[in-house]
């Protein structure tokens, strides 16, 4: 099937395929802009990311946003999506059923965006996308290269907000992502 935003989109908003739709306030579908050489994958909306219909809204989005701002990167110039489209109850991590049931929307949109790098935000992204075994706190920050695609695995801000002596860390991610937009000649941010 030939896909376009909108098409993929519609379906998405009106999936029913899995437990969690029943308990969705909103399909979170993801943010940002849609031809970015960047694609952030999260693991699932939470509740404040739930009522708003947006990932990253809460304060785990304000920390990822102000990663972005240190190293000169817009929220508007990247692709922010997540594992799964619907809030798992209780923002437990979403069951591996839940994730193939919604893997394939990811799949589309990532065919579609197309981009250069894409930055697993924490284990269940990463471990699903990267490696099985992916460990963050060993493997956070290092490339991979995967077909078409440049990846990294980097904490998951909401883990940052739970222990903040890895937020060194994942700043040094951040940096390490501007300098592979750098190398691939897709930098668009702000600072030199």
């Amino acid at each position: 099937m030939s896909d376009t935003w909108e098409l993929l989109k519609d379906e998405c908003m009106n999936c029913s395929a899995c437990p969690l739709a029943p308990t969705r306030t909103n399909v979170v579908f993801g943010v940002g802009d849609p031809k970015s050489s960047v694609l952030f994958v999260g693991e699932g909306p939470g509740e404040k990311e739930d009522l708003a219909g947006e990932p990253f809204v809460g304060p785990a989005g304000q920390l990822l946003d102000r990663y972005l701002e240190a190293v000169g990167l817009e929220r508007s110039k990247v692709y922010i999506a997540n594992m799964v489209k619907c809030r798992p109850p209780a923002n437990r991590d979403p069951a591996d059923s839940e994730i193939d049931c919604c893997i394939d929307f990811l799949r589309r949109q990532t065919r579609l965006i197309s981009p250069k790098i894409i930055v697993c935000l924490g284990r269940i992204s990463a471990c699903r996308m990267i490696d099985k075994d992916f460990k963050v706190t060993r493997q956070h920050g290092e490339w991979f290269k995967k077909g078409n695609f440049w990846m990294m695995g980097t904490y998951h801000p909401a883990a940052l907000l739970r222990n903040p002596n890895q937020k060194p860390d994942a700043l040094l991610d951040f940096i390490a992502l501007r300098e592979k937009m750098r190398e691939l000649g897709v930098w668009t941010g702000e600072i030199d």
